[in-house]
């Protein structure tokens, strides 16, 4: 429905009054100055006055565990919402190695470029839907010459005729109902979402970086150890052939030297193969080509783990990129309710549109060749044979989705740290477990060397001896390595430093030195 009001200056004439001696002057062109204010003023009425439907959005309830069900007593007694983890986390392992490389990927990482394009998409909706809030302003000039047929002229004679115009229009589509507010509000919970990934997919790289580059680490140690060893079994059986050439040593131990010889070589190759392995994942996850990249062996890394600072379990709601996440997704699910059933109202848009038009281009621009238009158009759909209803339940069921999405993420969430508490405390006592076992074959092997300075132990009883101490060493490290690597998971499922302030809206990191926390932890010892 529409009601266009149509004015052209050049139709209007002066009225004389039968009894007035004197003429009276042209009226002035209030008319459509008068239209012009009623219809801004009635859009501002509207605009003030219009209202969003659909329902507004609140968080989905949670259960939420007061403790973590994993976590050591000295962890819950240090749980400290103000002590998160920093942002750096990976500084606190004290490796300029693995600082750069850390600072390299987050760089160079194609996974984090394609996440942070998916970011500026989402930024760029935002702004899409922005502008569906202002009028649409065009402006418009043309020309034309034509020439009509004798046929088809009035007199019989062909002529000429020239068509000069110039022209502005505007149209603005009030959002009376808050279908464009509520698109807004959607796309700016999917910007946040697309921001928490992204913050996600960082620190995915950074702590995967991390992981490789530790088990890298493991495996320079394994690769010595275990050429040690070998070193070691080649003596052994070769003192054992000998004394099967002489009738002391019988057939079945040099069976076993041989075997146990090969199975140290079968160690060493699949210990290789593991580090170049690590060592090519390491040089995707900085944008470097595998063939292209290398890392200098370390024998005598030396493993250490930093203090990771727990917190509450209600602070992972908000440190937690994935759940941050699912939460935005619900929230933008949400909002798309209301543009669905906005859609049950009528629209009200309002056009403008002015100029000048004449056959000379001398005379356009004149008063009497001037046009303008303006009116509102309110349009509604009758019937759509359930077209809305059916988008209004599809966006029902989808926020339902969303928000079974984001508890089940909540869930995932807790049972990861719960998972990685567990780890990291039986790995700390089984780390205690073979430090013991290591200082015992330690006492054992200087035995061993004094009793063969008395005369009363072999040099195969010190190499087997050294063969045991190599073994329980390599044990030690390999749990030192899994320690600190699983020390890794649990920042990484703990937020690495990340976190959300719902009050603002947007996602703050938290320094390096946002609680005061000791430095460093020594493997297996916890903080107190």
């Amino acid at each position: 429905m529409s009601s266009p009001v149509r004015t052209d200056a050049s139709s209007r004439s002066t009225f004389v009054s039968p009894d007035s001696r004197r003429p009276r002057k042209p009226a002035p062109a209030t008319a459509p100055l008068r239209t012009l204010r009623s219809g801004c003023a009635l859009a501002a009425t509207l605009c003030l006055a219009a209202c969003a439907v659909g329902p507004d959005y609140h968080k989905p309830p949670q259960d939420i565990p007061a403790t973590f069900k994993e976590g050591a007593d000295w962890q819950r007694a240090q749980a400290n919402p103000q002590g998160a983890l920093s942002s750096t986390w990976w500084l606190d392992y004290h490796d300029d190695t693995l600082s750069h490389l850390v600072d390299q990927s987050l760089k160079a990482n194609q996974s984090i470029a394609a996440a942070e394009a998916a970011y500026r998409v989402a930024k760029a909706t935002i702004d899409a839907n922005v502008a569906s809030l202002f009028p649409t302003i065009g402006v418009d000039a043309s020309g034309s010459r034509s020439r009509t047929a004798a046929v088809e002229s009035i007199t019989g004679q062909p002529y000429t005729s020239n068509l000069v115009s110039a022209s502005a229009s505007a149209s603005w589509e009030i959002d009376l109902w808050g279908s464009v507010r509520r698109s807004i509000e959607s796309a700016k919970a999917s910007a946040q979402a697309s921001d928490a990934q992204l913050a996600g997919e960082r620190l995915s790289i950074a702590a995967s970086l991390a992981i490789d580059y530790f088990a890298l680490r493991q495996a320079d140690i394994d690769i010595d150890s275990l050429k040690q060893q070998q070193q070691i079994d080649a003596k052994i059986l070769e003192m054992d052939r000998a004394g099967f050439l002489q009738g002391t040593v019988s057939n079945d131990t040099l069976l076993d030297d041989q075997d146990n010889l090969e199975l140290v070589i079968a160690d060493l190759q699949a210990t290789e193969t593991s580090r170049e392995q690590d060592e090519h994942a390491i040089a995707v996850l900085i944008g470097e080509p595998p063939a292209s990249f290398t890392l200098p062996a370390q024998s005598d890394y030396t493993f250490s783990t930093p203090a990771v600072p727990l917190g509450f379990p209600s602070e992972l709601l908000e440190r937690r990129y994935d759940v941050v996440s699912a939460e935005r997704t619900a929230a933008a699910a949400n909002a798309k309710i209301g543009v669905a059933e906005a859609a049950f109202f009528p629209t009200l848009t309002l056009s403008a549109q002015g100029g000048f038009e004449h056959n000379a281009l001398a005379h356009l621009f004149s008063m009497p060749s001037r046009f303008w238009t303006l009116g509102p158009d309110l349009a509604a759909t009758i019937f759509d044979g359930g077209a809305r209803s059916a988008a209004v339940h599809e966006a029902e069921a989808t926020y339902d989705q969303q928000v079974a999405t984001y508890r089940g993420t909540v869930l995932s969430a807790f049972q990861s740290v719960e998972d990685s508490l567990s780890s990291y405390n039986h790995l700390q006592q089984q780390e205690q477990a073979f430090a013991n076992i290591y200082k015992r074959n330690q006492q054992l092997f200087s035995s061993q060397q004094a009793q063969m300075q008395a005369g009363t132990a072999s040099q195969e009883a010190v190499l087997t001896q050294q063969l045991t101490l190599l073994q329980a060493a390599q044990n030690l490290k390999d749990t030192q390595a899994a320690l600190t690597e699983s020390s890794v998971t649990l920042v990484k499922n703990l937020g690495g430093g990340w976190q959300w302030d719902d009050a603002k809206g947007v996602a703050v990191s938290t320094s390096a030195n946002a609680a005061p926390q000791s430095s460093n932890q020594t493997s297996g010892a916890p903080s107190q």
